[in-house]
């Protein structure tokens, strides 16, 4: 797959393998903090619902482990977005369109034809 350019936007743009591995890692990263979010939104509801002071208690740290994984969501999809974005605009740039390395940072390479 390293290497491989794909056509898949709709708009004729071409995405780079590494790219597109970037983003499906970025996304799994992104379901696996929200799976972890359910689990915690379920034991906050039912220590909640238990109203022994001790269950009270847990969900303070629990409430603060979930608003720190909103905040890693909020940052993972934030970085996506540029990411996206830079990608979108290298591979505009003409026949030597640039690519997005899965470090996120922009790469030159030359998309050959047919």
């Amino acid at each position: 797959m390293e290497g491989d350019t794909f056509s898949g936007l709709g708009n004729g743009t071409q995405v780079d393998g590494k790219v597109l591995q970037t983003f499906q890692k970025s996304f799994g990263q992104v379901q696996n903090i929200l799976d972890q979010n359910r689990l915690l939104i379920n034991e906050i509801n039912q220590n909640h619902e238990s109203k022994i002071p001790d269950n009270l208690s847990r969900n303070v740290g629990l409430i603060r482990e979930l608003n720190n994984n909103i905040r890693r969501v909020v940052d993972l999809y934030a970085d996506l977005s540029s990411n996206f974005s830079k990608s979108l605009e290298a591979s505009s740039e003409g026949d030597s369109g640039g690519t997005l390395k899965s470090d996120g940072k922009l790469g030159q390479k030359r998309i050959r034809p047919g």
